[in-house]
């Protein structure tokens, strides 16, 4: 917060200021700032958008849980730190039901989506290229500025070392005594699904059937069953870290948490502007802060990876010990494309509920 200047040094320097300068004279009125801008540039750098940003004074967020990648500390943080006042709308709304909410009576500021999502509703969204924009990987982000990455994670196995030993692969959940549980419905839950695509992942490609197949073979055997119930359950790597956190006996985690080895899905979550937002300075300001080096560690602090991760690591401005704390992923990351989705959702519709109720 800023310091607050006492009346009486500000009525003695106006004083002065009074005296001194010739009585014609009047400062000179700067150009208003385009709230709309679709860079720094267009409020005159950070300053300008930081000042535009206070006098809306106010953001509308949806879809942030507070336990979700360490939201509850971000929203604080950015609110702390600027003075701004952040309304939080349905904080378990979906990526489509954000968007279902843009044109309401109180609609958002700014969005938190799934990719696809996201591409598919890209007219809806204001142009805005955050300063950290060069460190967001190409494929990560849309080229008009419209969408872009701001943290992830790999698909991983979570699992309980009191009861198996450490999974080198997800063909090793299908063993005796071992019970596996993925995050919900892959028709339904993004992590879900993303989990069947991680166990079919062989040589850097994906195939729904061979997913389902080894979901079907765990029914089959009596493996598969609910995450409370579970020893193993396929989820992203930072819900199974957060999981990991908060599960301990004698001072030791009874949830420990690895990434098979050339089986490395990777997903991210992209941030847009509501183009008829409400307050779209502080929309981009908010932009700014979930980019900035303090809102990326922030990310990384709720065991999500910051897309600028690689970037801050060869400028040394990564919480190091933190990021030390995240699983190891040997192979290079694999990202499903739209099409790829699509197609694997489609076949997953089809034949889900068939051999696996």
């Amino acid at each position: 917060m800023t310091k607050r200047t006492s009346v009486a040094v500000i009525l003695l320097l106006s004083a002065a200021a009074a005296c001194s300068a010739p009585a014609e004279e009047k400062p000179k009125q700067l150009p208003p700032v385009n709230v709309r801008a679709d860079g720094l540039s267009g409020f005159g750098g950070m300053d300008g958008l930081v000042a535009a940003a206070r006098k809306e004074g106010k953001l509308t967020v949806i879809g942030l849980p507070h336990t979700w990648v360490n939201y509850g500390h971000l929203i604080e943080r950015f609110s702390e730190e600027y003075g701004i006042k952040v309304t939080e709308l349905r904080p378990d709304a979906s990526s489509q039901q954000q968007i279902d909410a843009a044109t309401g009576k109180n609609p958002p500021d700014v969005f938190d989506l799934n990719l696809d999502v996201a591409v598919a509703n890209a007219e809806k969204f204001a142009p805005y290229k955050v300063s950290g924009w060069p460190d967001v990987p190409d494929e990560l982000k849309d080229g008009k500025g419209l969408w872009y990455a701001t943290y992830g994670g790999y698909m991983s196995i979570g699992y309980d070392p009191r009861k198996m030993p450490a999974p080198p692969s997800y063909a090793a959940l299908n063993r005796k005594g071992v019970t596996v549980a993925l995050p919900g419905d892959p028709l339904r839950t993004a992590s879900a699904f993303n989990g069947v695509m991680a166990t079919s992942l062989k040589r850097g490609k994906t195939d729904a059937a061979r997913g389902l197949a080894f979901f079907s073979g765990l029914k089959k055997a009596g493996a598969l069953t609910a995450p409370e119930q579970a020893t193993a359950v396929v989820d992203w790597d930072y819900l199974n870290m957060a999981r990991s956190a908060a599960t301990t006996q004698g001072g030791k985690p009874t949830w420990l948490v690895t990434i098979p080895r050339d089986q490395v899905l990777a997903s991210y979550y992209v941030q847009a502007i509501n183009k008829k937002a409400q307050h779209p300075a502080a929309a981009r300001l908010w932009e700014e802060f979930l980019l900035s080096d303090d809102g990326q560690n922030l990310f990384l602090n709720g065991y999500a990876r910051p897309v600028r991760m690689e970037a801050m690591e060869m400028r040394g401005t990564i919480d190091r010990a933190t990021a030390a704390k995240l699983p190891r992923a040997v192979g290079t990351p694999v990202h499903l494309t739209i099409p790829q989705q699509d197609e694997a959702k489609s076949y997953l519709q089809k034949y889900w509920s068939r051999q696996i109720g």
